[in-house]
């Protein structure tokens, strides 16, 4: 599989150690610290009180969301329960948001974990949720190294964040 669009993205994460800071110790992820006040520009859809729900900036699909929790680690063992549940409870309210606004056939689901795994942002656990359907791959992405996603980002984040408030009550 041939995904073309992605390798600005990926090309930004080639330096080695770029997440450490100058004494060798992790820096901030791009997850770490989003200010409140920034969730509309950074594409937040929902903070829990252990992690929040955000947009990809580049989704695999229309919709693709990603659950992070606030506490910046690499390993899913460094969190605790309380906020391992609140993962999962995110994960499950992304879900249903996605079948009401979006109304996928499938979803994938996962993390990946290390960089070697394909996690581009190692240093900040973070689970994906990606909305399928049936057909939605095509030749674009090999033809013309183009991913068509067909709907316009601004008032999908509308719709999802309304969608995710009004699930997790």
């Amino acid at each position: 599989m041939y995904s073309p669009w992605r390798s600005s993205y990926i090309d930004s994460f080639k330096e080695p150690n770029k997440s450490l800071s100058k004494s060798g110790t992790p820096g901030k992820s791009i997850f770490a610290d989003i200010k409140p006040e920034e969730d509309e520009e950074r594409w937040v859809v929902y903070r829990g009180n252990f992690s929040f729900i955000i947009m990809n900036l580049y989704p695999y699909n229309a919709g693709h969301l990603m659950v992070i929790p606030y506490k910046q680690t690499p390993t899913l063992y460094e969190l605790n329960d309380s906020e391992k549940l609140e993962v999962m409870k995110l994960i499950e309210v992304s879900m249903k948001a996605l079948e009401i606004v979006l109304k996928p056939h499938g979803f994938n689901v996962g993390l990946n974990l290390g960089q070697v795994a394909g996690g581009s942002v190692s240093e900040h656990l973070h689970f994906h949720i990606v909305p399928r359907w049936g057909g939605d791959t095509n030749f674009m992405p090999v033809i013309a190294e183009t991913k068509v996603i067909s709907t316009e980002m601004k008032s999908m984040y509308y719709k999802l964040r309304d969608t995710c408030k009004e699930l997790a009550k």
